[in-house]
């Protein structure tokens, strides 16, 4: 549309001294992220703390040449198009609300007090599969969001996915008036924003606003009050899904996916976003998927598309032997449940600390603290510090170690910062107290170069790596050299909470480390010297063994100590490194059976060339080799060992070639060496230098 259209449409006048045929094609409010292109339109705001009619002359002078304004402007500059309306915010809303109109697909709308941007993230990739989709960007769910969300849509797409927020009585009319969605997701109700509504039920009915003229509504059943809400209320088709409600569609987890029985057929999903928050989205997901009749092939497909989307909690190593958990994005009771499971994830210290302010979105009660009392002290908190008026006045609902501060600049000025040493501490704090102050204060600095892990994109390489394999294919990750680079302690609490089989280490004092720090996960050592032996022994590793000789004394050392030696058998195909050759399997057969006290886990071997095509049948050769020998040796023994010579380049190359386990190593670091599905892979590492000059 032009800009004389976009005049009618806003019900703005419009004075020109410019063209008028021209399309306008990009919308933009923050005068730092104009284009000044000829087909874009900037749209003044009258803010609390900003005007953006005040840069008008500014981005004219720059070349912009269309403006949206409520207020008379005076500039003097030939050739410009200004609209004047009453509210530059009501025009938008009546603008992309006429888009919509005009839209022949369908709209999904997601709203809920939680994860409205991951069932909006997680819901596109699964429809990107067999549509064109438009989904709102980041967290776009305002007043001014929802219309800037929905300003790109044309009929080039499918579906639009979007989402809506409200934090106060009357809003959701206004969103519901752009989106005029067909189908509806509400994702759960939660503490946010109590204090602008009556009651949680007056907060649920402002929100089923959007859906007033919806076909369909996907919810979780089992919240009651949303439930009984919705069927009194909602006109069109109940979508209430159930772990337990037979009236409901029920919907089972299991251990490594879901079951949802849809149109009366059990359909499974295989899926590792199982805890209880992702679980409940992905649920949603994958119904509103099947409402809009995507096939279950199709929504796996998806699935394992998946990208996770963007934390808020950052860890960091901070000064006096402490690690920060900085969350100081925003506050509410929901968010810090999520935050202090993430801490129970972390257990490299034993005294944990959480820095907690008021709760600003929510109303809090004397009972609400309480209970929340009672879940740092169930979650190992041994020291709760306080900032904010709320949590002091109610101080006596704390009965562990606590002290509080009536706001920010009081607990920096006082010495309980600097008493913290070798803790965990969780900072977790609404914005309005600027706790990041405090992180900077606790946090380790001194280094202007720095390498960034993002943990969230290691889950995504694991389980995109997962995706390929069979459900019964276990997976041993290998960490070696501090995990390339990426911090071996981080590294492997996230692999053992995402429940890897074993981890494999280079040698035996990375093992060791893994274990004083609290690693449970099996662990194989790699290169385990001789005089390992007792190490371990004490920290329960795994060593590789590659010889005769080496399996003898490892044999006689653990049966000094009464233990049973567990051994990984490496035997040499190809690569021509370290292992058993064709010619010793006779003689290692035999000391297998003759000596006692051998326990074999596993038996392996390399690929020379599993990422070079060239060498397609030498590796061939290889697995058809390791499997003869692999077999033979299992003929001898009792219980049957793992088999493994997959790595990441021959997961992708040689999926037939699975055995009982993979390894994994360089394809949770986004390298995937066959580059054959290196788009579906993030990068976790980003290195990061400051120019001093």
């Amino acid at each position: 549309m032009n800009i004389q259209a976009i005049a009618d449409i806003t019900l703005g006048t419009l004075s020109n001294q410019g063209k008028l045929e021209g399309s306008i094609d990009s919308i933009c409010f923050d005068s730092r992220l104009a284009t000044h292109e000829p087909g874009e339109l900037f749209v003044a705001f009258s803010g609390k703390n900003n005007d953006g009619h005040q840069f008008i002359a500014q981005l004219a002078t720059q070349g912009t040449r269309n403006f949206l304004v409520e207020k008379e402007v005076d500039v003097d500059v030939p050739g410009l198009n200004l609209i004047k309306v009453d509210s530059s915010l009501e025009a938008l809303h009546r603008l992309t609300a006429y888009k919509r109109q005009q839209f022949n697909g369908s709209v999904v709308a997601i709203t809920g007090s939680n994860g409205k941007t991951i069932v909006k993230e997680w819901l596109t990739a699964l429809l990107s599969v067999s549509r064109k989709v438009l989904a709102s960007p980041k967290s776009y769910n305002s007043q001014l969001g929802v219309p800037l969300s929905v300003w790109p849509l044309n009929n080039h797409y499918d579906l639009g996915v979007f989402e809506a927020g409200i934090s106060r009585p009357a809003e959701m009319e206004k969103l519901k008036h752009i989106l005029s969605p067909e189908i509806g997701v509400f994702t759960n109700i939660g503490p946010a924003h109590d204090e602008n509504f009556i009651s949680t039920e007056q907060k649920v009915l402002e929100k089923l606003k959007l859906f007033s003229d919806s076909q369909a509504l996907i919810f979780d059943a089992d919240d009651k009050q949303l439930s009984q809400l919705v069927e009194s209320k909602f006109k069109g088709e109940k979508l209430g899904w159930s772990r337990e409600l037979h009236s409901h569609i029920p919907v089972l987890k299991k251990e490594r996916g879901i079951e949802i029985k849809w149109k009366g057929t059990d359909i499974s999903f295989e899926t590792n976003l199982l805890d209880d928050a992702s679980f409940q989205n992905i649920v949603h997901v994958i119904l509103t998927a099947l409402y809009l009749g995507q096939e279950p092939e199709q929504i796996q497909e998806g699935l394992n598309r998946i990208r996770p989307v963007k934390m808020r909690l950052e860890l960091k190593k901070g000064i006096q032997g402490n690690y920060i958990i900085d969350d100081t994005y925003n506050n509410d009771l929901a968010g810090l449940s999520k935050a202090l499971n993430f801490m129970d994830q972390q257990r490299s210290k034993e005294k944990k600390t959480v820095i907690l302010s008021d709760f600003i979105q929510s109303k809090v009660t004397e009972a609400d603290l309480s209970k929340l009392n009672e879940l740092l002290i169930s979650k190992g908190i041994q020291k709760l510090i306080g900032v904010g008026p709320l949590l002091t006045a109610n101080q006596n609902c704390f009965t562990l170690n606590s002290s509080f501060f009536t706001n920010t600049e009081e607990l920096i000025q006082s010495d309980i910062l600097d008493e913290s040493e070798d803790e965990l501490i969780l900072i977790k704090g609404a914005r309005r107290f600027a706790l990041e102050r405090v992180s900077l204060i606790l946090s380790e600095k001194g280094h202007k170069t720095t390498l960034e892990v993002n943990l969230d994109a290691l889950r995504h390489n694991l389980n995109f790596y997962r995706s390929l394999l069979k459900p019964e294919t276990q997976i041993m990750a290998v960490i070696k050299a501090f995990a390339y680079g990426s911090g071996s302690t981080e590294v492997a609490r996230l692999l053992e909470y995402n429940k890897v089989d074993y981890l494999a280490v280079a040698y035996a004092d990375e093992g060791v480390a893994l274990r004083k720090e609290g690693l449970k996960t099996p662990i194989m050592v790699m290169n385990p010297a001789n005089d390992d032996a007792y190490g371990m022994i004490k920290y329960n590793l795994e060593p590789e063994v590659y010889n005769i000789s080496q399996l003898q004394h490892f044999q006689q050392v653990f049966k000094t100590f009464n233990r049973t030696l567990p051994v990984h058998l490496v035997i040499n195909t190809g690569m021509n490194r370290l292992g058993f050759n064709q010619e010793q399997i006779a003689e290692l057969k035999n000391v297998l059976v003759e000596l006692d006290g051998i326990s074999v886990k596993t038996i392996f071997s390399h690929l020379a060339a599993s990422d070079d095509q060239v060498h397609e049948t030498f590796s061939l050769h290889q697995i058809q080799s390791f499997s003869e020998i692999a077999n033979s040796i299992r003929s001898v023994l009792p219980n049957g060992p793992l088999r493994h010579i997959l790595n990441s380049g021959g997961i992708t190359r040689f999926p037939e070639a699975q055995f009982e386990m993979v390894r994994l190593g360089i394809g949770l670091h986004g390298v995937e060496v066959n580059y054959k599905y290196q788009d579906q892979l993030q990068k976790p590492a980003v290195l990061k230098t400051v120019v001093s000059q």
